[in-house]
């Protein structure tokens, strides 16, 4: 992973020219100015930005990674239906609590057993709202781990991270997290199963990949 750091007022050219994998980290910014670089880079939605007590870091993803993350995006709601259960995707939100000074902007997001809670709401805010109840990073270039630390702090209960082989799935425990072997809110949903369907899109297609998927659902 590319690392580069600058100050507040060059941040504008260093994002325009941050490359695919490189992460850009800003030093010393309060929190109404990430607020503001926020707005500023709503033409930019790619970007992954998040925000750790004055200490900002801005990823520039490669493409394999919006790939990957769509992809498990689209198996997610599969098993919720096998299940019966009720889910909300919230895409790549940004979650932020000014109180905490921490912001995340994930990979992806589901609410299950907070679901019906959400339901139709456009905006949702984490100092009123519960967090997400799982989390989603792709962690190509293994900067994730650096997240989990805010992640804790928001509340969120489950992250799931894939670095483009492995998947692993983590609960929140205190002010930490640890690995599991199932998730908590998709019962019987273990790492390996999305792992597995991620590598047999990279050879067959994400349609057999995905179909496939579906049927070993359907057997189990």
């Amino acid at each position: 992973m590319k690392a580069m750091t600058t100050r507040t007022v060059d941040a504008r050219d260093a994002i325009e020219h941050l490359p695919d994998g490189a992460t850009l980290i800003i030093h010393d910014l309060d929190w109404d100015q990430y607020e503001r670089l926020l707005k500023d880079l709503t033409d930019r939605p790619h970007l992954r930005v998040s925000y750790d007590c004055g200490n900002l870091e801005i990823m520039s993803p490669l493409p394999e990674r919006e790939e990957y993350a769509e992809f498990i995006d689209d198996l997610v709601p599969l098993v919720a239906d096998r299940l019966n259960l009720r889910l909300e995707k919230r895409g790549k939100a940004t979650w932020k609590r000014r109180r905490l000074a921490r912001g995340v902007e994930p990979d992806g997001c589901y609410y299950i057993a907070n679901a019906d809670r959400i339901i139709g709401r456009r905006t949702i805010d984490l100092e009123h709202d519960p967090p997400p109840d799982i989390v989603l990073e792709i962690d190509i270039t293994n900067e994730s781990l650096r997240k989990f630390p805010i992640y804790a702090a928001l509340s969120v209960p489950e992250v799931w991270r894939y670095d483009g082989r492995t998947m692993w799935f983590y609960r929140l425990s205190g002010d930490s997290y640890h690995e599991i072997e199932e998730s908590q809110f998709l019962p019987g949903l273990k790492p390996p199963m999305l792992a597995e369907a991620v590598e047999q899109s990279k050879t067959d297609g994400q349609t057999a990949a995905r179909h496939a998927f579906r049927e070993k659902l359907q057997r189990s």
